[in-house]
């Protein structure tokens, strides 16, 4: 439903974008292939290894993001080449020659993030990690062999049904201007930027990984109905069961004084916990003090069988959770029970208890989310930088894209915290009250999406300023150039990634509306304050600093540049 939604906005955008119906509809065609491939890719793994159904929405919404994205990329650069006389093969193989370095640089950025995920022991991190690495390497695979090809096919046909003119290999007169403004102002333009960006920024340091209270999912499913119904009836705490294994020791059999003694020295202590509603074990539905052969052998067979095994070695005690308690004080009944010695509980050494349910369920993937988040951010980090540097050879531009990186994430994280827990606004994404939590998984998967998608924009950028440099510009008209040939790229195709991953708020699934609204925020921010604004200033402070190490080499080749700009003068 939410691809139903989006489509035909993006396409509107996408007619403002390019100013021609033809060029619009190329890169949804990317986008609609690199999802189809890869959730074909996904079925075939699937038989070898069982994938969440989350990897759908992922490869949808990075399937229409980033196929239009790298398509905007390489579309407009074909069309600049067009409008500088080449023919359409010539300009077709200049796209694919200046764009695709790009996209390549892009693209494995952007994996890297994915590539984290695979590490963390859950399955709907790994099947997000599987669908985002798919959906990229699609695109990138498209962007740079069906794409270049269908645009030398249609030559000058792409401008078919033109409702403005096209941009010119000029590039953009008014973000020019722009890039002067930042140029000249450095300092102003980082202040009027950053410090608001920083306050949004700074909330992020609320924000709460707990599992929120409430329903989850659509209202109308079944089992909301149900759940719903529990609460009604005073019986929701059911759903947050905890079931504790008691392995007893050799010589100590349930059915033995010792073992007894232990399962209801166990459960008379958990029973005292204000959070337990009820206690089941056998000493508790049978009342006895002592095991009793004959009453235990007048039991039906299925309930002994459920609370006790054949063999002696293993008793089960369930605990009911009361409706106060709710999930999270379920959970911490969890680690409580957990970090307590089970010869202290059950008052026989040598026991041994292992507590699953639900609630131990969400204690291990809050867990296994949570305490792994800061070793993907290091790691992340510090493999994205790595990449920069070889594709730029300088060590401040990686520095800087990684930070501002940070900075985008930081302020995604910020805006949730404002609408989700706050409550400012929510009532627009169609929920009642703010929650109290934003589930564990939500960082981890915001940072890896957000910290690959940013580095899109910021390598779209740098490219050309790099670009303008190597053909003889200074650094404030390198800068300017830049911003004059990617400016309108880049907001473009942010509208358009917004819109995309808006779409997924409106639906009533609340992780999902949690995740497209903070990637939406993420990229509004990204587009329109970090990468237009405080990058290019920070980038005009620096100076020749950008391009260290690699200077020597970028001046090297500057001679050629200018040469290669007389023969191809859009380039210039």
């Amino acid at each position: 439903s939410a691809e139903r939604r989006v489509m035909p906005i993006t396409l509107i955008l996408l007619v403002v974008a390019f100013g021609a119906v033809a060029a619009s509809f190329l890169p949804l065609i990317a986008g609609g292939f690199a999802i189809s491939l890869a959730l074909g890719a996904a079925v075939a793994i699937t038989a070898r290894w069982p994938l969440s159904i989350l990897l759908q929405n992922v490869v949808t919404m990075l399937g229409l993001g980033l196929g239009i994205d790298y398509a905007l990329l390489v579309v407009g650069r074909f069309r600049e080449g067009l409008s500088a006389g080449l023919s359409p093969r010539d300009a077709a193989i200049d796209a694919g020659d200046h764009a695709g370095h790009t996209i390549v640089l892009s693209g494995a950025s952007v994996c890297i993030g994915f590539a984290a995920l695979l590490g963390i022991p859950v399955n709907e991190l790994r099947s997000l990690a599987v669908g985002g690495l798919l959906v990229i390497v699609m695109a990138v695979l498209l962007a740079t062999t069906l794409l270049p090809a269908l645009l030398a096919m249609l030559g000058t046909r792409v401008n078919w049904l033109s409702i403005r003119k096209s941009q010119t290999a000029a590039g953009s007169d008014r973000w020019r201007r722009w890039g002067n403004f930042v140029c000249a102002h450095p300092g102003i333009v980082l202040l009027v930027a950053g410090v608001p960006l920083a306050a949004l920024a700074l909330q992020a340091t609320r924000l709460k990984t707990e599992l929120p209270r409430g329903d989850w999912l659509p209202p109308k499913m079944e089992s909301a109905v149900g759940l719903r119904i529990l609460r009604e009836s005073q019986r929701s705490g059911i759903v947050n069961a905890i079931r504790i294994v008691v392995e007893l020791p050799a010589g100590s059999p349930w059915d033995s004084p010792s073992g007894w003694q232990a399962l209801k020295q166990a459960s008379d202590n958990l029973a005292k916990d204000p959070r337990v509603a009820r206690v089941r074990s056998l000493p508790a539905a049978t009342g006895l003090v002592a095991p009793n052969l004959q009453v235990l052998s007048m039991m039906p067979a299925s309930v002994r069988s459920a609370l006790a095994s054949n063999d002696g070695r293993s008793a089960l005690i369930e605990l009911m959770p009361t409706e106060a308690a709710s999930q999270n004080g379920a959970m911490a009944l969890v680690r409580e029970i957990r970090s307590t010695p089970a010869g202290s509980l059950t008052g026989l050494p040598g026991t041994k208890l292992y507590v699953g349910g639900l609630p131990a369920l969400n204690v291990d993937y809050a867990d296994a989310t949570s305490g792994r988040f800061w070793n993907v951010v290091f790691a992340v980090v510090i493999v994205t930088m790595v990449a920069l540097f070889v594709g730029f050879r300088s060590v401040l531009i990686a520095l800087k894209a990684v930070a501002l990186n940070l900075v985008s994430v930081a302020a995604a994280f910020g805006a949730v915290v404002l609408v989700f827990q706050d409550g400012i606004g929510i009532h627009l994404l169609g929920m009642t009250a703010p929650l109290d939590g934003t589930f564990s998984a939500i960082p981890l998967m915001v940072f890896c999406v957000v910290f690959g998608l940013s580095m899109d924009y910021e390598v779209f950028l740098v490219a050309r300023i790099a670009e303008a440099r190597r053909n003889g510009a200074n650094d404030s008209e390198a800068i300017a150039e830049g911003l004059a040939r990617t400016g309108g790229l880049i907001t473009s195709a942010a509208a358009i990634m917004i819109v995309v991953f808006a779409g997924f708020t409106l639906g009533d699934f609340v992780i999902v509306k949690i995740l497209g609204f903070a990637l939406a925020a993420a990229v509004l921010v990204d587009a329109t304050v970090v990468r237009v604004a405080i990058g290019p200033a920070l980038f005009r402070l620096a100076g020749r600093w950008n391009w260290w190490p690699g200077e020597r080499s970028l001046r090297g080749s500057m001679q050629e540049g200018r040469t290669e700009g007389e023969r191809q003068p859009y380039a210039a």
